[in-house]
């Protein structure tokens, strides 16, 4: 007998394979998931070659498709036109800027430029990404549409790393986003990983499955948009350049923790106080990741919550990336209210910051009553319990056979 969620998911892949039969005027042949994900911890590290955690969710983009042998890659996403873009034509376009467009073409461009094998492919998808979940959609899409092309032009033979780099590739340049490798790598492995960036060519990644049975997870977007807010993202990156070159090194992570604070005064005089404090942030934060790494291995959860509220704390007061103008915006208000509503648990801003969502680990007996709060203050479709995933992206089989279970 078949269960409630399979049953469910067998009757989303019969919605899409219409929704591609009706795009197409034929059948699609496989299915892929590619996963949104969650930054545990490792709040702005990576782009200074420092240590993160994360986490793959069970929030994804479900799509079905078909190889094609015209050179075209086809995308349909029921609401959305249909984007086509020619593997003849991988130029970098100013237009696409900020577009799907751009991340298919920028990924085809990479994969070709190392040398992997591209081609023509059909695709038609759905998300239960909800809009503002701050879970990476951009991501998500961008390897999914890696993984799709490594497993029809590639046997499939691509290492998940690759393709995340790939993948990073397409959202800086062709997408015009700057951005670390933290979610597309989390996105592409799948499961909670630690991952030092020490090396960017060569990550150290420690993969793991971590349940919390303490406490639930809740995401929260504050419905402020992140449009026209990229150059406070890069003003992070700037100032940590800023600190690192003082010390005639490239990034945070090659200057010693102890030198840096040992030239406090100096650095505060030179940069500022909101400067120094973006650079105690990133030393911090990287020690919160091995500890929160540990509490995972030794199972203590409320050890781990506590690293992420620590983390909350410092990208609050001393990282600044919770409000852009004043502390009476949504995004800090809800994780001051959240603080407020909660006895225990932890609470950070998720992700990038300025704007979008708050992550939340609640305790099981608060959860029902802080997500009603949170729904008051921010709507009922903006407030969503999520869980941790076991997998990254990946083709999950050919149609007929899961259709056929």
């Amino acid at each position: 007998m078949i269960n409630e969620k399979k049953a469910r998911f067998i009757h989303t892949i019969k919605g899409l394979k219409t929704q591609f039969i009706n795009a197409f005027k034929e059948e699609p042949t496989d299915v892929f998931s590619s996963p949104g994900r969650i930054e545990l911890l490792g709040n702005h590290t990576d782009h200074n070659h420092g240590k993160v955690l994360v986490s793959s969710v069970n929030l994804n983009i479900l799509a079905v498709t078909r190889k094609r042998d015209d050179g075209k890659v086809v995308y349909h996403a029921k609401g959305y036109r249909k984007i086509n873009i020619n593997i003849n034509d991988l130029s970098l376009k100013d237009s696409e800027y900020g577009k799907s467009d751009g991340l298919i073409r920028g990924v085809l461009f990479k994969m070709k430029e190392l040398g992997y094998n591209i081609g023509g492919v059909e695709i038609s998808s759905k998300t239960t990404i909800f809009k503002g979940a701050g879970v990476s959609s951009s991501a998500a899409f961008e390897v999914l549409i890696a993984k799709i092309i490594n497993y029809y032009y590639n046997e499939d033979k691509i290492d998940e790393m690759t393709i995340a780099k790939i993948a990073q590739f397409a959202e800086c340049v062709y997408f015009n986003k700057p951005c670390g490798l933290l979610d597309q790598s989390g996105i592409s492995l799948g499961g909670v990983n630690y991952i030092d960036f020490k090396s960017v060519e060569e990550p150290i990644v420690k993969t793991m499955q971590f349940n919390v049975k303490k406490y639930d997870i809740v995401l929260t977007n504050c419905v402020d948009s992140h449009d026209k807010l990229t150059h406070l993202y890069s003003k992070i990156k700037e100032d940590m350049a800023l600190l690192s070159n003082y010390f005639n090194k490239e990034y945070l992570r090659q200057v010693r923790a102890k030198e840096f604070f040992e030239k406090k005064e100096e650095l505060i005089d030179k940069f500022g106080l909101d400067v120094f404090n973006r650079g105690k942030h990133y030393f911090e934060e990287n020690k919160r990741v091995e500890q929160a790494y540990k509490c995972i291995l030794n199972n203590d959860e409320d050890g781990f919550v506590k690293c992420i509220n620590d983390s909350g704390e410092s990208s609050f007061y001393q990282l600044k990336n919770c409000y852009v103008n004043s502390i009476e915006e949504n995004l800090p208000q809800g994780i001051l209210k959240s603080k407020e509503y909660l006895t225990s648990g932890g609470v950070r801003v998720h992700g990038g910051g300025f704007a979008g969502t708050i992550l939340a680990f609640v305790n099981k007996k608060e959860t029902k009553e802080y997500i009603s709060k949170m729904k008051e203050m921010f709507g009922e479709h903006n407030v969503k319990q999520i869980y941790l995933a076991k997998y990254g992206t990946r083709h999950i089989g050919k149609i007929e056979n899961i259709l056929e279970e």
